[in-house]
């Protein structure tokens, strides 16, 4: 009876502050990571429960993780599912992701990386060219984990189910395993992120990623907990996006927000958005008139819109005059001809315009890159402060293997990006911030300098 009371009030802290159901068999026996960390703390146990119970204790939180969680994983686990991801998913997001050309993918309990690294592999395979920007991110409460993950170094064991082909482009071997690729690297980001916790409005922004995966967590998860994170989830999946959950896993059989996909042996959850119910009929009511209220700019409101990836409505609001705002959505929403002639417009009615040279040359950057790069150094050459051509050369000389010429745009965008106006982030940052525009910089212009370096 001694180790059942300690062992029992455990277990509801840590289901307090992970949000873990540890009713049942632990994988991990919890009574002695209890014994174990009251003693590394130098408490009685009843003390070090008292403590943990109280005020906020992260660090020991993190431990505790670290701890208990479970870890093991590799690369591509359960291959139907990322042939269901390659086959089916990734072809239906890359067309309705046409005119941003940017694929955002979620690894939800990330562990050591694999799973984030697979997502990315996958992501690059699938993407029409190099112009297409993959960006993945991997959420986990272990932050040794999460160390390991940013290495990016693997045994041969966390390869077993990896195609050889997959192997020899993707990885290269080293002394001390197998090493993902600097351009997979590049595009994957880790977090900590405990799911129990408060909404992190960084990571769950609404319609943002177009897969989640997240796998044999939600069983080890608190029924309260495993709602909340659903329901996060559901949010931040785009319409007709993704999730794929674990074969220990369900959403039943009518899930709110998703309709079940069938993809031979594995299923998934595809995101659906209910069309909005006819409002009901109001009696007419007679109030007292007030001063008309001041009409919302409809251009602020398309640009917000714009922020938000929401084009189609900013298209629908944004003035017809304004031709760089409705070329820049156009190409957003894939009609890149259309996108042409209001740049060429603007450029007719006004003379050389840096912003309506850098339309064209996003406009052409699909299938032509060289006529790309010069729209992108007229627009440069117009405006020595203009931040956005400079990247897109650096990333388009990368891309043909000019590292010298990369390096110096690069190094040219990272410059003046913090002095770019907030206004040209928003119409061609495809959907990033300054800080991860300057990250992507920072991430292409070492691989660039690293090519230089081996010649």
């Amino acid at each position: 009876m001694r180790q059942a009371l300690p062992v029992a009030r455990f277990r509801g802290i840590l289901e307090q502050r992970l949000g873990w159901s540890t009713a049942d068999t632990e994988a991990v026996p919890i009574f002695p990571v209890l014994a174990e960390r009251a003693a590394a703390r130098r408490l009685s146990e009843d003390d070090y429960l008292n403590r943990l119970a109280g005020r906020d204790w992260p660090e020991e939180i993190a431990i505790l993780a670290e701890r208990l969680s479970i870890t093991e994983t590799y690369f591509f686990r359960h291959g139907s599912q990322f042939r269901a991801l390659a086959e089916r998913v990734l072809p239906e997001r890359i067309e309705a992701r046409s005119g941003q050309r940017v694929l955002r993918l979620l690894s939800v309990g990330c562990s050591s990386g694999e799973e984030a690294y697979s997502l990315a592999i996958a992501a690059h395979r699938a993407r029409p060219g190099p112009e297409w920007i993959v960006s993945v991110l991997g959420l986990d409460a272990n932050a040794e984990m999460l160390r390991r993950a940013g290495r990016a170094v693997y045994s041969e064991w966390s390869l077993r189910e990896t195609p050889q082909d997959v192997r020899q482009r993707w990885f290269r071997r080293t002394k001390e395993g197998f090493e993902v690729v600097p351009d997979v690297v590049g595009s994957v980001r880790f977090a900590g992120h405990n799911v129990a916790g408060p909404d992190d409005p960084g990571i769950w922004q609404p319609e943002r990623y177009d897969v989640i995966f997240c796998r044999n967590l939600l069983m080890y998860l608190t029924e309260a907990t495993a709602t909340r994170l659903v329901e996060r989830m559901t949010g931040s999946l785009a319409p007709g996006g993704a999730l794929f959950l674990g074969h220990t896993d369900t959403l039943g059989s009518r899930p709110a927000g998703f309709r079940v996909e069938d993809a031979g042996d594995t299923v998934y959850y595809r995101r659906v958005v209910p069309a909005p119910a006819p409002p009901d009929p109001a009696p007419r009511i007679v109030v007292a008139r007030r001063p008309p209220r001041r009409r919302a700019d409809p251009r602020e409101a398309a640009l917000r819109l714009l922020r938000d990836e929401r084009f189609a409505e900013a298209l629908d609001l944004a003035p017809t005059h304004d031709l760089l705002l409705r070329g820049v959505l156009l190409a957003q929403v894939g009609r890149i001809p259309e996108a042409r002639d209001a740049a060429r417009e603007l450029i007719d009615s006004g003379g050389p315009d840096p912003d309506a040279h850098q339309l064209l040359g996003t406009c052409d950057e699909a299938d032509q890159p060289d006529q790309a790069y010069g729209q992108y150094r007229l627009a440069a050459y117009l405006d020595p402060g203009f931040a956005m051509p400079r990247l897109r050369m650096g990333v388009l000389a990368r891309r043909r293997g000019d590292g010298r010429a990369a390096a110096a745009e690069l190094a040219t965008a990272l410059e003046l990006l913090p002095r770019e106006s907030q206004e040209r982030i928003t119409l061609f940052g495809g959907g990033f911030g300054r800080l991860t525009l300057s990250s992507l910089c920072r991430t292409e212009l070492d691989a660039a300098m690293s090519r230089e370096t081996r010649r």
